[in-house]
């Protein structure tokens, strides 16, 4: 097991790449089904804030896991132990304080909770597994630039999102409905503020791990949130006229 893991953890990789960029394509051409999007044919439904806890809750349980491992000799390594602590940071918040944030929401259709819940178990063991057990960095590669800028991006990534996830909360007063236009912070510039602070925090991730690993769950995020940014820039298009013009899809000024 020991020998053959280390190749799984690299197919596993390879994998989703693959499945970030089949995602893409799905989510262009069928949308996806949460949210605005949610489909109006009757499903089985989980109401938000518990959808929410049960699919990232494996991403917080695998690492933790491995932290309490007798055999996960790689954490006795500082670079492995923070760059394991800023997954958990990230889902720590998205397990266990964001969904208590949420204001209504619309109840989860079940097969999409599944296939969240489904990719979150799959990362949170590929992200886990690699730093915990086989990840090898000298003991100043946290003083290197690649970890000390990856660092500062994903710090400042998660910043960015959640204050796009405060913005969005709060563009509605208690009593009210409908949809309103996001202002403030980076949706002065981007649809989809939230998800451009998701993806500058994992390709920090990613060059601070300078791993193929990580390198592929930033590769699935852009993907994803690419498609899921640009369905909300075209409906915000769609739906107000006043819709600011110049603002981007997903990354400020380029796309």
């Amino acid at each position: 097991m020991e020998l053959a893991e280390p190749r799984l953890l690299d197919a596993l990789a390879c994998l989703e790449c693959f499945l970030g960029a089949l995602g893409f394509v799905w989510i262009l051409l069928v949308g996806a089904p949460y949210g605005r999007y949610s489909p109006q044919w009757r499903g089985r439904r989980l109401p938000a804030k518990t959808a929410w806890v049960l699919q990232e809750l494996p991403s917080l349980v695998w690492p933790l896991c491995e932290c309490v491992r007798a055999s996960s000799e790689r954490l006795r390594s500082w670079p492995n132990r923070i760059l394991l602590a800023m997954f958990i940071v990230h889902y720590g918040h998205r397990t266990l304080i964001f969904p208590f944030l949420i204001r209504g929401g619309k109840p989860t259709l079940l097969y999409s909770w599944a296939m969240a819940f489904v990719f979150c178990t799959y990362n949170g063991y590929l992200q886990s597994r690699y730093l915990s057990q086989y990840a090898v960095y000298a003991d100043d590669w946290v003083t290197h630039p690649r970890f000390l800028t990856g660092f500062a991006l994903w710090l400042l990534g998660m910043l960015i999102n959640i204050h796009s996830d405060h913005i969005l909360r709060n563009l509605r007063k208690p009593g009210e409905t409908g949809y309103r236009i996001p202002r403030g912070g980076l949706f002065e510039y981007v649809s989809g503020a939230n998800y451009f602070g998701e993806t500058v925090e994992w390709c920090g991730f990613a060059l601070a791990s300078w791993s193929l690993q990580g390198g592929a769950f930033a590769l699935f995020t852009f993907c994803i949130l690419l498609a899921r940014a640009n369905n909300h820039h075209q409906w915000y298009l769609e739906k107000f006229e006043d819709y600011p013009k110049f603002r981007k899809i997903i990354i400020p000024f380029l796309l």
